[in-house]
């Protein structure tokens, strides 16, 4: 596919995607950048946000979909490489704050929300923040988008609880999330590791290399897609299990569930979910560069592939002291990389599979939808009200304390409501 013409992409439907996934290297270059010449506001809006309270500040990762997984990815490798004295990092879907917002924030909590948004336009991405300002006494907004144009960097434009991060270039046409996942999780993980700025700088020119790799190999790639098979399973550990969800969400949209998926941590697959795979799953494991963390990896692969119950069980792994010896992708030749930053390399190789698989089911990868029911910002869904209630209901207009905050902010935020019945405010 990356060596095809933009007339034979075109013909496949697959041009857009194809490019967006292919420049991915040059995009963390960017991202780099963009981290650079923002680090002073950056510091300076993160030192207001810990002053909101005492102990540490609750920092809530949040998005719909591939957006949620951005921070699925981030959390758990920062939970070690960043300040934890300072931060307590949570990836929380977008959907579940507006859904069930008391189950996931504490109003007394003093939170930074970081919102990851492609387009910025989601109705979930624009309603997380009215439920936030509503439901948490003290917080602040980082925004990491790529739409300069999309409401949510424009409502927040003057909100002087907000700082609003763009990374333009990597605002994929396709209808699959592909280079904005891997520069909102560059950019998130570069602005919280403790790393030094040389060492960052060294490893995102590391996964730049590993990227372009990842093209120039594709004939490997398309070997493990020979075959008859009709399921593909994604597991990884750590900060791999948010990016094991994301491949196989890939393999979903660009295929349009013409392949079944499922994904899971490595060790947690035995317990039930196992139960997915046969004689014509593919099997793909995320392995990780921490020395313990991989020995679980590397087992269940020797376990998947001892049962001899795949079609193919195969490592995607960087070399170390210890590798998977069976069927493999492995990076040869970089210096070790930490799980934040070796994610980016595994999900170009992850997005090249949804790419070749989606044109084998004879699909078209960039709009693999062609019913239209599923659209790359997601469409008609109903935001409701947030209120305090309770049993009794009362007249006239929804007060500060009842709703009206968050009617307000929601109708400035363009999202569509629904009309509810008043109830009194809880005191």
């Amino acid at each position: 596919m990356f060596e095809k013409s933009v007339e034979e992409l075109t013909e496949l439907g697959a041009q857009i995607t194809t490019a967006e996934i292919a420049q991915q290297p040059e995009l963390w270059r960017d991202t780099l950048n963009i981290y650079r010449e923002n680090k002073e506001a950056i510091e300076a809006f993160l030192a207001e946000a810990r002053a909101m309270g005492e102990g540490r500040l609750s920092v809530v990762f949040t998005g719909a979909g591939t957006s949620d997984y951005v921070g699925d990815t981030c959390a758990p490798y920062l939970r070690h490489a960043g300040n934890t004295d300072l931060y307590d990092f949570k990836p929380i879907a977008t959907t579940d704050i507006v859904s069930a917002p008391r189950d996931f924030l504490r109003a007394e909590d003093p939170t930074l929300v970081v919102s990851f948004a492609r387009s910025g336009n989601s109705p979930e991405s624009l309603a997380a923040v009215a439920v936030a300002k509503e439901l948490v006494h003290n917080v602040k907004f980082l925004n990491i988008t790529c739409a300069p144009e999309g409401k949510l960097a424009v409502e927040s434009a003057d909100d002087p609880n907000a700082l609003t991060l763009l990374i333009p270039r990597a605002n994929d046409k396709g209808f699959a999330m592909t280079g904005s996942y891997s520069c909102m999780t560059l950019l998130s993980t570069l602005i919280f590791d403790t790393a030094s700025d040389e060492q960052k700088a060294e490893w995102v020119e590391t996964i730049a290399k590993m990227g372009e790799e990842v093209i120039s190999r594709e004939p490997e790639i398309a070997d493990y897609l020979a075959g008859d098979f009709n399921r593909v399973t994604y597991l990884g550990s750590g900060s791999f299990g948010g990016l094991a969800q994301e491949s196989q969400l890939k393999i979903l949209e660009l295929a349009h569930g013409l392949v079944a998926t499922s994904y899971d941590t490595s060790m947690g697959y035995r317990h039930g979910p196992k139960s997915f795979v046969d004689d014509k799953t593919l099997v793909f494991v995320f392995v990780n560069n921490d020395a313990y963390t991989r020995q679980y990896d590397i087992d269940i692969l020797n376990e998947i592939g001892g049962d001899e119950i795949a079609q193919h069980t195969i490592a995607v792994q960087q070399e170390g002291a210890t590798v998977y010896e069976g069927e493999s992708f492995t990076f040869k030749g970089y210096e070790a990389l930490p799980e934040g930053y070796l994610a980016l390399p595994f999900v170009m190789f992850a997005q090249a599979i949804s790419l070749l698989n989606s044109v084998r089911v004879g699909n078209t990868p960039d709009t693999p939808s062609p019913t239209g029911t599923v659209n790359r910002v997601v469409k008609g869904v109903t935001i409701h009200p947030l209120h305090r209630l309770i049993a009794s209901p009362c007249k006239g207009r929804p007060s500060a304390h009842n709703g009206g905050r968050a009617l307000f902010v929601l109708r400035e935020l363009g999202i569509s409501i629904t009309t509810v019945n008043c109830f009194r405010s809880e005191e």
